[in-house]
């Protein structure tokens, strides 16, 4: 059998955008809406999901699931992808924070999104692969540094919106603390058994106001003592 090209590939993601617009609609009733926002989706559309993922999981890179990236890591279900972009909802002249780079796919799609995304990855050999394939892709609007992602990238602060993909009991204070007033942070809270993927906004005089929406599965967010 010859290998897939890029244009299987395309037809692969119009499908993968198809089932998460599908997605979206049946769970209408725990989202509040019946769609996610058009931009998501065409940014969802646009970012080519085969090239973060090991190259012998191309071909199902796709596929509505998670998929094993190395080091006990996974890239998230392209409909939890989509659901946390459009709940973190970036706008084009706004900077990002994203900790858990993995391969680099959210961070590009946040990209297609915002004006500059920071992404911050425990791993520094999945940060360094991230790097190469954000190169190839050419986004130039993304950073990456490796180290303590509950830390955030203080240099960088504030952010106008912040994006963690991975797991922990409560939102990490120093996180809270670099999300400017009137941001807003999307992440899973809650112990390994019972996390909830949780929105946080931070109004105008700094108070925090959090909306759950539904149960999810992340790996744990790792700190260094």
């Amino acid at each position: 059998m010859k290998p897939m090209d890029e244009q299987h590939f395309a037809i692969l993601r119009r499908h993968m955008v198809e089932v998460i617009a599908i997605h979206a609609d049946l769970m209408s009733d725990e989202l509040g809406r019946a769609k996610l926002d058009g931009r998501v989706l065409a940014a969802m559309g646009r970012v080519p999901r085969h090239l973060f993922v090991p190259l012998e999981l191309a071909a199902v890179a796709y596929h509505d699931g998670p998929l094993p990236i190395g080091f006990d890591k996974t890239i998230s279900q392209p409909f939890i992808c989509a659901l946390m972009t459009d709940l973190l909802a970036p706008e084009p002249d706004e900077v990002v924070l994203e900790v858990g780079t993995g391969l680099g796919y959210q961070a590009a799609v946040l990209a297609e999104l915002a004006a500059r995304v920071w992404s911050v990855e425990i791993v520094e050999e999945l940060a360094g692969e991230a790097g190469l394939r954000l190169r190839r892709l050419g986004a130039s609007n993304i950073g990456i540094r490796i180290g303590d992602g509950s830390r955030g990238w203080a240099e960088h602060a504030p952010y106008d919106r912040i994006m963690v993909t991975a797991a922990a009991d409560n939102p990490p204070s120093a996180l809270l603390d670099q999300l400017r007033p009137g941001g807003r942070l999307v992440m899973p809270l809650g112990p390994a058994d019972a996390q909830i993927l949780t929105v946080i906004d931070k109004d105008a005089a700094g108070t925090l106001y959090a909306r759950e929406f539904l149960p999810v599965r992340f790996s744990r967010l790792e700190t260094v003592l």
